[in-house]
């Protein structure tokens, strides 16, 4: 079949065939998607100095998030230690399937930093979830993630 134009009243209307109109809104919806997801690949350092906003993923408990994604292998332990002198942080470590692996609130300090350790049971990319606790907000933080070896 072919398109042609075809004049109603003053207007010219074109038929567009629906697999075509389909596959245009399922692409661009996939693009949007895409791009309202994309945690930031923490730096080869696993270190980051970074801002917690308002513009990050609210959490819907009137704080907020930002993830870092880091690859992982299977025997890793770690430690991820969160602090900010900005916001109450909590700082979750979230698994390949998606599954919270570890999270902690307040470190061992009494201070509303936080620290985990936690041993990786399986190789692939990793999510580091930073947020603030509840409605404590935004600001500036400090993010590392350290690679601990065993002791000789």
């Amino acid at each position: 079949m072919i398109n042609k134009p075809f004049a109603v009243g003053l207007r010219q209307v074109t038929i567009i065939p629906a697999t075509l109109l389909a596959i245009g809104i399922s692409t661009t919806a996939a693009f949007a998607q895409a791009k309202l997801y994309n945690p930031i690949p923490l730096p080869k350092s696993n270190e980051v100095a970074d801002s917690l906003t308002d513009k990050d993923i609210p959490t819907g408990q009137g704080g907020f998030a930002r993830d870092y994604s880091v690859q992982l292998t299977k025997g890793d332990n770690l430690a991820v230690d969160l602090s900010s002198d900005s916001f109450d942080s909590i700082i979750t470590l979230l698994g390949p399937n998606g599954a919270t692996v570890a999270e902690n609130d307040d470190g061992p300090d009494g201070s509303s930093n936080s620290l985990l350790f936690t041993r990786i049971m399986e190789t692939g990319p990793y999510i580091v979830r930073v947020r603030s606790f509840g409605e404590t907000g935004v600001g500036t933080f400090k993010l590392k993630v350290t690679r601990l070896q065993p002791a000789k």
